[in-house]
């Protein structure tokens, strides 16, 4: 019985290790032969994610010719791989992607490290902040105190709590889209609401535009979902979106979704104007697609002078077209595993009517709690607290990571979570593999892009401040340093404990 559990293409794999830059020789090193450069690319994508492990790898002919390389050098990285024990092969079941004994198996999204790592590690994987107290104990006091007559019923609400509906529809109301209550599905959390939307409207084969780059985690949600990703570049710097360029692929691809972030764009921290939001819109609408507009962001504008455009769904009242997806878990807490979807009442309908073989409804208490906050002003206050906290989190990290990494490019965001950083022509694969080593954790570029897209790049949250941000930077330009001499698959003596 074959081992493997998925496979990849030859020209799949060929692409993404393409896209990878070379692996810097140190002074005086030579360059590494085909096959150790080969076999030394595959291990990293195995050990990112981006190639699972128990996924079968082509033929050794098939990928040959597809990097046009011969076979003995595939052959050759094949068997160094095997020795390394990132691969495992049967004759006449092919050879599959493993992990050594005592390796932790790679993880495909950004999820957060368990709290029992963050002794010796800082963790930038993961772009979320400690709850703002005390509004959640508030919160859930307040919940509590709201809970026993809903203990009377069966506790499912497949479409939400009739409260927070209306809640969030008159707050949607209040920024200018009138809103009825019929028009809101709450969900578990802003992946929860993507994933309903993705298996009504795009199932396994249908394209969805994204932009590239886009958040790595609906990324893969929609892999797994068997979509084809349409990648749309974004302009250059914070400039968001190239509306030429979503025009030709929405007309073009006629893609069945298309996904984006017009608030605090992650990673890049892009703000979208107006008249793109505009634009998009009236484009979705003449090619047939339906726009997923992710507003997680929306509150955490960092400047007090940043003025915030009309909301997407402005220019689609009726919610025909777009989409809207809010979120609890950036602009409060992550652990607040409260979403919702904002659409015409017909596609709400559809969605619950669905989600009967899901998940059946979101925890009650929770509900509870976001709708208390949102109807005393606690809300408003802890939101407040938590733009403060990344403010004073962004301002601190640039600092640092202007000192110690001086080469290091990036547009600073006037709001969001994340910094997206140009790393002056070093791999982000190898500087997140040299991160881990010295004890910083952090998400390379192709993890945001399709296709090894995005190598020159990481991204980094606004998740430490003061002298924990020191001391990443400190790590980063460590592991920048093992990259460039060429080191970064050797020993290094392990990081010292540190605790914020």
């Amino acid at each position: 019985m074959a081992q493997w559990t998925s496979a990849v293409g030859p020209a799949q794999l060929a692409r993404q290790l393409q896209a990878q830059q070379p692996r810097p020789a140190g002074p005086g090193a030579k360059k590494p032969p085909a096959y150790r450069a080969l076999a030394d690319g595959i291990r990293l994508l195995v050990l990112e994610g981006r190639v699972p492990v128990a996924a079968r790898l082509p033929a050794e002919r098939e990928l040959a010719v597809a990097l046009t390389v011969s076979r003995t050098t595939v052959a050759a990285a094949y068997e160094a791989l095997r020795a390394e024990g990132f691969l495992e092969s049967r004759r006449g079941a092919g050879s599959w992607t493993a992990v050594p004994a005592g390796n932790p198996l790679p993880a495909r999204g950004l999820e957060p490290l368990p709290p029992e790592a963050l002794g010796s590690l800082i963790d930038l994987g993961c772009a979320a902040l400690p709850a703002p107290e005390p509004w959640l104990t508030r919160g859930v006091q307040g919940a509590l105190e709201e809970l026993p007559p809903y203990a009377h019923t069966h506790g499912d609400y497949p479409a939400g709590l009739p409260a927070l509906r209306q809640m969030l529809a008159d707050r949607y109301t209040a920024r200018g889209i009138p809103t009825m209550p019929e028009q809101i599905m709450v969900t578990t959390g802003a992946m929860g609401a993507i994933d309903a939307i993705c298996h009504l409207f795009a199932g396994r084969g249908e394209r969805i535009a994204v932009e590239s780059p886009s958040y790595a985690n609906i990324l893969q949600l929609m892999r797994e979902a068997g979509a084809r990703l349409v990648p749309v570049a974004m302009s250059e710097g914070l400039g968001s979106w190239d509306m030429s360029r979503w025009r030709q692929v929405l007309r073009d691809a006629a893609p069945r979704l298309a996904y984006v972030v017009a608030d605090f764009h992650n990673p890049t921290g892009a703000l979208a104007d107006e008249d793109q939001r505009r634009q998009l819109v009236d484009a979705a609408r003449s090619a047939g697609t339906v726009l997923v507009v992710d507003e997680t962001m929306t509150e955490l504008y960092l400047d007090d002078d940043v003025e915030m455009p009309r909301p997407v769904c402005a220019f689609d009242p009726a919610g025909s077209t777009v989409l809207t997806v809010g979120s609890a878990s950036k602009a409060f807490w992550a652990g607040m595993r409260i979403g919702w979807v904002r659409a015409a009442p017909d596609v709400i309908r559809s969605l619950v009517a669905a989600r009967a073989y899901a998940d059946l409804g979101t925890p009650v208490l929770e509900q509870l709690g976001v709708n208390w906050l949102m109807g005393t002003g606690g809300w408003e206050e802890a939101v407040s607290l938590r733009r403060a906290q990344a403010r004073e989190n962004r301002d601190a990290l640039v600092a640092a990571v202007r000192r110690e990494l001086p080469e290091w490019e990036f547009s600073v965001p006037r709001g969001g979570l994340t910094l997206w950083v140009r790393t002056g022509g070093l791999s982000g694969s190898r500087l997140a593999e040299a991160g881990e080593r010295v004890g910083v954790r952090v998400p390379s570029g192709p993890r945001f892009g399709v296709d090894g897209a995005f190598e020159g790049f990481i991204r980094l949250p606004f998740t430490v401040g003061g002298p924990v941000a020191d001391e990443a930077a400190a790590r980063l330009a460590a592991a920048a340093r093992l990259v460039e001499s060429g080191a970064a698959g050797g020993g290094v003596e392990p990081p010292r404990s540190f605790v914020a």
